[in-house]
């Protein structure tokens, strides 16, 4: 995967769409994001190659794939977004969702669970 290169809103739900249907034509994915984001077919193969280039995509044959996993972009897009707006801090990332959404008992539930099986892997004691 590429080294920590921001994509833009147009390039991710591009490649979100690769993700979700690949290996897909490059013309399929034209339709697709004709019909899914409105572009032109000339939009579509100017945020493909953009996407090639920074190496997150490849289009052999006509053929679109993807280059870098789903995982792993949304790692690098979350810490990218609590650098920027949090300062890198997590507690303050959860303050604020928090106080404007809340979260449910299950989601509170898998949360714990997230981070149980982190500290287990990791040698650390479970949080209470």
């Amino acid at each position: 995967m590429p080294q920590e290169q921001k994509l833009f809103d147009a390039e991710y739900r591009l490649i979100s769409i690769v993700w979700e249907n690949e290996p897909i034509p490059s013309g399929e994915l034209c339709r697709l994001c004709q019909q899914r984001l409105g572009w032109k077919r000339t939009t579509t193969y100017t945020v493909l190659k953009k996407l090639c280039n920074k190496g997150y995509l490849q289009n052999e044959s006509a053929v679109v794939t993807s280059l870098a996993k789903r995982e792993d972009i949304q790692r690098q897009e979350g810490q990218t977004v609590l650098d920027k707006a949090f300062g890198g801090s997590l507690p303050q990332f959860i303050a604020a969702f928090l106080g404007e959404q809340g979260i449910s008992e299950a989601e509170a539930r898998e949360i714990k669970e997230m981070i149980d099986d982190y500290q287990s892997k990791h040698g650390k004691t479970n949080v209470k």
